[in-house]
C-alpha cells in the first residue's frame, strides 16, 4: 500500500513552504546534454491532420524495439507552411495491445536536454511501471541531440559551464561576466539566424501539439521532469483537451514575468536546502574507509568547503585536464552538479579531498573539464533568453550580486548575476503563458523536499496555480527529478497508480522517506 499521509488544508501546504528551504530550476541540468539516437526517415500522409511518422530503426543503441522517425516543424508556426525543421523523435511500443491505453510522452529537462537520450535512460523501468499501458514516446526539442539545430560560434571558454553560467569574480566583481555575457548574446544574434530564434517553450509547445496529430492521438498522458515541467504545464494550459494523465516531476515557480531568471534565481536557495544532505553523508563515520570522510560532523563540512572555495579563488590549483585549473568557482559548480543525485557525492567528496592535498592533482568531473558543443550551449541559452526579455541594468545585476554573495555563500551570488539574456537582440514573439486553474483535474505533482534544481517552494507555486487540477505528493528527500530516479518508492508507486489506473490521491500528500 502506497504509503503517505493526504493533507487537509492549503494552510499546510504554506507551513511547508516556510519549513523548507526554496530550490528552483534545473539550470544544472543543463550540465551537458546525451548524445541522442538520429532518427531514420520522414513522410507526410496526405489525408492526415498533420504530418505522418515513418518508423525505422534507430542509428544507435538503444532499447529492444525501439524505433526513431523525423517529425517536420514550422520554423515559424505564423507561417505553418514555410520553411521546416526536423525533430528527432523516437518510441517503444507497448508489448501488450490488449492492456495499450493510449500514448505517453516523456517530456525532457534542461533546456537542451535530449529527450531521445532519456527515453534510453529511463525506457527500461518505465516498461516495467506501464506494464504495457502505453506506447512510450519522446522528441528532441529544437537545437537539441537529433533535431534541427543552430549555433552562436561562440570560443571554447565562453561554452564551459563555470563560464556560462555566470560565476562572480573572487572579489564578487562582474565586469568579466558582463563582458561574456554582452559577447555570447551578439555572437547568437549574429551566428544563430532563425532557427536559434524558433528556440522557446512556446514553440515546444506548439511542437508537441504537432506530434500528438503525428502521432493519431486524440489525447496524450504525459511524464514532463525538471524545465520539462515548464513546457508539459504550458501544454496543460493551452491544449487542456488533449491532455489525458499528465505527470509533472519537479516543478520550478511558474512566474511568467521571472521565466528563466526566477529559477536560476532559486538555485542559491536550492543549494542549502540540499547541502546538510551532503553533509550528513560526508561525515559519516562509514566514509572513513573509503577515504571520502571530510569532518567528524556534518557542522563542520559547510565551513571547510567555503574556507577551501575562498582557498582555490586566491590560488587556483593545477588539476589532471591541462589548461584547465581547479578555481573556486569551479568547485562551486561541482558542488551544484554533485547535489543532483546522491550517487554524486562520492565524485564531489573525492574532488575536496585533493583538493587539499598538496600532492594531489584534482580530477575534475567530466561536465566540467572541457567546453559543451557550441550547438548545445546556443540551445540552453536561447531557449530561456526567448521566453522573455530580461533586466539590463547592469548596476541592478551588481546589486542583486553582493546581496546573494552574503545570504548564500555555497553560490557566491551565480545565481542572480548577469547572462546573456540582458543584451539578448531576438525579442520575445509573445507574452509567456501564465498557468491558471482552468481545465481538467487530471495532473499529479511529484517532488523532493530537498532538491538542489526546482526548489520545493517553486513547486509550491505551481501547485497554487494550477488549483484543483493538481495534487501534490510530497517527499521528504533530497535530489532532483524524483520518479523512477532520485525520488522513494512511495512516491514511484503513486505515479505509476495514476498512469496505470487513473488513481490519484483525493489530497495532497506526504511521502515519508
Amino acid at each position: 500500500m502506497t504509503n503517505y499521509r493526504t493533507t487537509y488544508r492549503t494552510t499546510h501546504l504554506t507551513a511547508h513552504a516556510r519549513r523548507a528551504l526554496v530550490l528552483t530550476l534545473s539550470a544544472t541540468a543543463v550540465a551537458g546534454t546525451l548524445a541522442a539516437l538520429s532518427p531514420v526517415a520522414r513522410a507526410q500522409s496526405p489525408g492526415a491532420s498533420g504530418p505522418a511518422l515513418a518508423w525505422g530503426p534507430c542509428a544507435g543503441p538503444g532499447l529492444p524495439g525501439q524505433e526513431c522517425a523525423e517529425l517536420p516543424v514550422p520554423l515559424d508556426y505564423r507561417d505553418p507552411d514555410g520553411p521546416q525543421l526536423t525533430l528527432a523523435v523516437s518510441r517503444v511500443r507497448s508489448d501488450r495491445p490488449a492492456a495499450r491505453r493510449g500514448t505517453l510522452l516523456v517530456i525532457p529537462g534542461g533546456p537542451g536536454g535530449s529527450g531521445v537520450a532519456r527515453l534510453v535512460a529511463k525506457g527500461k523501468a518505465l516498461e516495467k511501471e506501464m506494464a504495457g499501458a502505453y506506447d512510450l514516446v519522446s522528441f528532441d526539442p529544437r537545437g537539441t541531440g537529433g533535431s534541427s539545430k543552430a549555433g552562436c560560434g561562440l570560443d571554447a571558454g565562453d561554452r564551459q559551464l563555470v563560464t556560462l553560467r555566470s560565476w562572480p569574480a573572487p572579489d564578487g566583481g562582474i565586469t568579466e561576466n558582463t563582458a561574456r555575457s554582452r559577447r555570447i548574446a551578439e555572437a547568437c544574434a549574429r551566428h544563430g539566424g532563425a532557427v536559434l530564434r524558433s528556440m522557446s517553450t512556446a514553440n515546444e509547445v506548439r511542437d508537441i501539439d504537432r506530434l500528438r496529430q503525428a502521432l493519431g492521438e486524440e489525447k496524450l498522458s504525459a511524464w514532463a521532469a525538471s524545465y520539462g515541467v515548464y513546457p508539459g504545464a504550458v501544454y496543460a494550459q493551452k491544449y487542456p483537451q488533449h491532455t489525458d494523465r499528465w505527470v509533472l516531476d519537479s516543478s520550478g515557480d511558474p512566474d511568467p514575468s521571472r521565466v528563466g531568471r526566477g529559477w536560476l534565481a532559486n538555485l542559491a536557495v536550492g543549494a542549502e536546502d540540499r547541502f546538510p544532505d551532503f553533509a550528513a553523508w560526508a561525515a559519516d563515520p562509514a566514509r572513513e574507509g573509503e577515504g571520502l570522510r571530510l569532518a567528524e560532523r556534518p557542522q563542520d563540512v559547510r565551513p571547510l568547503f567555503l574556507a577551501l572555495a575562498a582557498k582555490l579563488d586566491r590560488a587556483p590549483k593545477e588539476s589532471a585536464t591541462k589548461g584547465v585549473p581547479l578555481t573556486g568557482n569551479l568547485l562551486r559548480q561541482a558542488l551544484l552538479n554533485s547535489l543532483q543525485r546522491d550517487d554524486l557525492f562520492p565524485q564531489l567528496a573525492r574532488l575536496v579531498r585533493q583538493a587539499q592535498d598538496p600532492a594531489a592533482r584534482p580530477v575534475l568531473p567530466d561536465a566540467l573539464a572541457g567546453p559543451l558543443p557550441d550547438e548545445s550551449a546556443a540551445a540552453m541559452t536561447a531557449t530561456v533568453c526567448n521566453d522573455v526579455r530580461w533586466p539590463a541594468s547592469v548596476a541592478a545585476y551588481r546589486r542583486a550580486v553582493a546581496l546573494d554573495r552574503a545570504r548564500h555563500p555555497l553560490t557566491a551570488g551565480m545565481p542572480v548575476n548577469v547572462t546573456p539574456c540582458a543584451f539578448w537582440k531576438n525579442a520575445p514573439a509573445q507574452k509567456p503563458t501564465r498557468i491558471t486553474a482552468e481545465g481538467p483535474s487530471n495532473i499529479l505533482m511529484l517532488q523532493n523536499r530537498r532538491d538542489p534544481a526546482t526548489p520545493y517552494s517553486g513547486a509550491l507555486k505551481m501547485r497554487q496555480a494550477l488549483g484543483d487540477r493538481a495534487r501534490l505528493v510530497t517527499l521528504d528527500h533530497g535530489g532532483h527529478e524524483a520518479y523512477l530516479g532520485n525520488g522513494t518508492a512511495c512516491g514511484d508507486r503513486a505515479v505509476t497508480a495514476f498512469l496505470t489506473t487513473g488513481r490519484r490521491p483525493e489530497r495532497d500528500a506526504y511521502c515519508a522517506d
